[in-house]
C-alpha cells in the first residue's frame, strides 16, 4: 500500500488499484496548473508501476469538478501543447491500464470531457455534465469534438457542446456515457468495487483488449486533441474569450453583441 498527498490531489495505492482523488472541494475541485502537472505525473507512474493494475478517479459526493480554476487559468493560460492540462490530457488518453471513474454532482468542462477517456464511469444520480466551452468564447478539448459525437450522435453533441447546457445522469446513462447511476453517497464504493474485480483479473489481457477496442481511435484522438489545443490556445486571446472571462470575474452575464 502506498500513499502520496498534496493538497489537492489525493493518491493512494492499495491491492492493484491506485485511486486519484480531487481534493479541491472548497473550491469545487475546480483544477489548476499544478493540479493538472500532479495528474500527468500520477498518471505516468501508475503506467510504470508494475503493482498498479487500474486507476480510479473520484471527487466529492457533491462535486467531481467545475472545470478549470479560472483565477490561476487566466495567470497561466495554457500556451503550448507541453502545458500541464494537455500533458495530463494526452496520458489519459493513452493511458494502456483501465481507467474508471466516480462522479458526483457537477462535472464541468474537462471534468465532463476527460469520462470520454475513461473505460467505466459511475455517476451518482445528483452528476451533471456540462461543457460550456462555447459560453467561454473557446472551443472544445480533449477530443471532445470527435468523442462526443460519436457517442451522442451529432445533434445531441451540437445540443451539449453549442449551448453548453448540462445534461443529467440518466441522459448519460442513456447515451453510454456512464455504466450505472447510483446514490451519491454510495458511488465511490461502486467504483472502488469494480476496480477490484478488474485489478483481479490478468492485466496482460486487460491491456490488450484496450488497446484493440481503442486501435481504430489513438491516432484520430491526438491528432484531434493537437488540433483543438492549437484553436483553443488562439481563441483564449482573443475577445470573445476576454469579455466571457472579465464578466465572469465581474460576476455579470457577457454580453458578445460586439465579439
Amino acid at each position: 500500500m502506498s500513499e502520496a498527498t498534496t493538497q489537492d490531489i489525493l493518491i493512494h495505492t492499495e491491492a492493484g488499484v491506485c485511486t486519484i482523488t480531487l481534493n479541491r472541494a472548497g473550491k469545487k475541485n475546480s483544477l489548476t496548473q499544478a493540479m493538472y502537472a500532479t495528474l500527468a505525473e500520477a498518471l505516468a507512474q501508475a503506467e510504470g508501476d508494475v503493482a498498479t493494475r487500474v486507476v480510479v478517479f473520484q471527487g466529492d459526493p457533491a462535486i467531481f469538478s467545475a472545470g478549470n480554476d479560472i483565477g490561476d487559468f487566466l495567470n497561466a493560460p495554457p500556451a503550448t501543447q507541453e502545458s500541464p492540462v494537455f500533458r495530463f490530457l494526452r496520458a489519459l488518453a493513452g493511458f494502456p491500464k483501465p481507467i474508471v471513474a466516480a462522479v458526483c454532482g457537477p462535472a464541468v468542462g474537462i471534468g465532463t470531457t476527460m469520462l470520454f477517456h475513461c473505460d467505466l464511469v459511475y455517476a451518482g444520480d445528483n452528476a451533471a455534465f456540462s461543457m460550456p466551452f462555447v459560453n467561454l468564447g473557446l472551443c472544445p478539448e480533449a477530443a471532445s469534438s470527435l468523442l462526443v459525437p460519436q457517442m451522442l450522435g451529432y445533434h445531441r453533441a451540437a445540443e451539449a457542446l453549442l449551448l453548453g447546457e448540462p445534461f443529467m445522469a440518466e441522459a448519460a446513462l442513456e447515451v453510454g456515457l456512464v455504466n450505472r447511476v447510483v446514490p451519491p453517497t454510495e458511488c465511490n464504493a461502486v467504483a472502488q468495487a469494480q476496480a477490484r474485480k478488474l485489478a483481479a483479473k490478468p492485466l496482460s489481457s486487460l491491456v490488450e483488449t484496450k488497446r484493440l477496442m481503442k486501435k481504430g481511435q489513438q491516432a484520430p484522438v491526438l491528432e484531434r486533441m493537437a488540433e483543438e489545443g492549437a484553436s483553443f490556445g488562439r481563441m483564449l486571446r482573443e475577445p470573445a474569450a476576454r469579455e466571457a472571462f472579465t464578466a465572469f470575474m465581474e460576476k455579470r452575464l457577457p454580453d458578445f453583441s460586439k465579439v
